[in-house]
């Protein structure tokens, strides 16, 4: 294997084991106790677009069952074969010319080297090699991760100076591969930015981040990204209350040609925002739309948490668009959506637990028995929500408690007095929740 670069050897050894790179990547994360690395890294490493570094090899090797040497001398193969790859007689041939050619000629070809030498040392000065951007790519999928259950201000700091990081390594030098990279890493954390702000009803702030998420993502040339930010520009603009603008952010994300669960993520934003403005048929073909994009879904999305939409998230968002296009039918549906979104979290790891979306299912399916006259089922949902801490609530949750507690003042409940208990409960939580000692952590559903 002495004569084999990496590339095709990390494919040897793979598809005599019968794997997909999907598979490498799960057994490479399962090793290494982080699912950091994906299939597309892989892909990465076997069409040598990555060279992978030290660490990556040691794990690799284990992995694919042959000695870290073995990668390594492929490894130096393929770094001597692209050293080499760009070297051609010109220069000799013009340097051992016939005698006769005159000495300024000479003297412009010596000069015209110096001018190729000192751009090769500029190409050389780089700020960010390979292992810098795998490193950055590790850090962003643990925080995407970790941002759906863990409270904001222990990751906040962190999303903040990692993305400030990524935008001063830009402002430098690296390898156009590495450039690129770069530019995706730098609008995922613009795009955590922005969730940020999402949970602080920081609007215009999120909007800033989510432009400049796009900018990246466009720069990148990155069609999934293009796409998940379409998804935060919507929920921008849902919770602005520009609810057709955020059918159309929506709609205009699923024209990008990309992969995953976003398909399934952009179609449900887009029935729950038709639903709200009434448009009841555009509502329920959305979400069958989002129904068949989850079925077309191949595997894990590139990065997880939340860059991905699991289904527990996408029968959440059913709940509420359930909700809002009214009918006992719906309804009815809301509260069987609301209560499978309920289970799948609570059965998945803590770490995909979503905080969040716990909280809006809870409060949805609390209304779905609550417009079936349900005052008791109402009580008994609604206490997940109001024993919990109102600093993990963010401004969504926080305008969806008050909005039930408006709801529960209305004739119909004739004044019961557990209608008033739980209006009540519901006014000092969300007056809590947005007191100065809150602390918002969880993304906006």
């Amino acid at each position: 294997m002495g004569d084999t670069g990496i590339g095709a050897l990390l494919v040897q050894l793979r598809t005599t084991r019968g794997w997909t790179q999907q598979r490498v990547a799960d057994e490479y994360n399962a090793l290494e106790g982080r699912a950091a690395k994906t299939g597309k890294e892989i892909g990465r490493y076997e069409r040598e677009a990555r060279i992978p570094v030290p660490y990556t090899r040691k794990y690799l090797a284990q992995v694919l069952g042959v000695d870290v040497a073995v990668l390594d001398r492929a490894v130096a193969f393929s770094k001597n074969r692209r050293d080499g790859a760009g070297t051609s007689g010109t220069s000799q041939e013009l340097s051992t010319g016939p005698v006769a050619r005159s000495l300024s000629v000479v003297n412009a070809v010596s000069a015209d080297a110096v001018i190729s030498a000192e751009f090769a040392r500029l190409i050389a000065q780089r700020n960010a090699d390979e292992f810098v951007v795998e490193q950055v790519e590790a850090d962003i999928a643990r925080l995407a991760r970790a941002y759906v259950s863990h409270p904001l201000l222990e990751l906040y700091v962190e999303i903040r100076q990692l993305r400030d990081g990524v935008f001063e390594l830009l402002r430098g030098r690296q390898h156009p591969r590495q450039t690129t990279d770069l530019y995706v890493a730098a609008s995922r954390l613009c795009g955590l930015s922005a969730h940020v702000c999402l949970d602080l009803g920081d609007y215009d702030s999120a909007a800033t981040h989510a432009r400049t998420a796009r900018a990246c993502a466009e720069a990148a040339g990155h069609e999934g990204l293009l796409a998940w930010v379409r998804a935060v520009e919507s929920l921008i603009a849902y919770w602005t209350g520009r609810y057709e603008q955020a059918a159309w952010l929506a709609r205009a994300g699923r024209q990008h040609q990309a992969v995953g669960s976003i398909g399934a993520r952009l179609a449900s934003l887009e029935a729950r925002a038709l639903a709200i403005v009434g448009d009841r048929a555009g509502a329920v073909a959305a979400l069958a739309d989002a129904g068949r994009s989850r079925e077309a879904v191949p595997g894990n999305d590139e990065v997880p948490g939340v860059f991905a939409f699991p289904a527990a998230k996408q029968f959440a968002y059913a709940g509420t668009t359930h909700l809002a296009v009214g009918g006992r039918e719906h309804v009815q549906q809301a509260i069987v959506s609301a209560d499978t979104a309920i289970r799948l979290y609570r059965s998945a790891e803590d770490d995909d637990q979503s905080v969040g979306d716990l909280f809006a299912a809870h409060v949805d399916l609390a209304r779905g028995y609550l417009l079936l006259g349900d005052l008791g089922g109402t009580e008994a949902v609604l206490g997940f929500v109001l024993d919990s801490s109102p600093g993990r609530m963010s401004a969504g949750i926080v305008r969806r408690l008050s909005a039930l507690g408006r709801e529960l003042s209305g004739p119909q409940y004739g004044g019961a007095a557990l209608a008033a208990l739980l209006r009540g409960r519901l006014q000092r939580t969300a007056v809590l929740a947005v007191s100065p000692a809150a602390r918002p952590p969880e993304p906006p559903t």
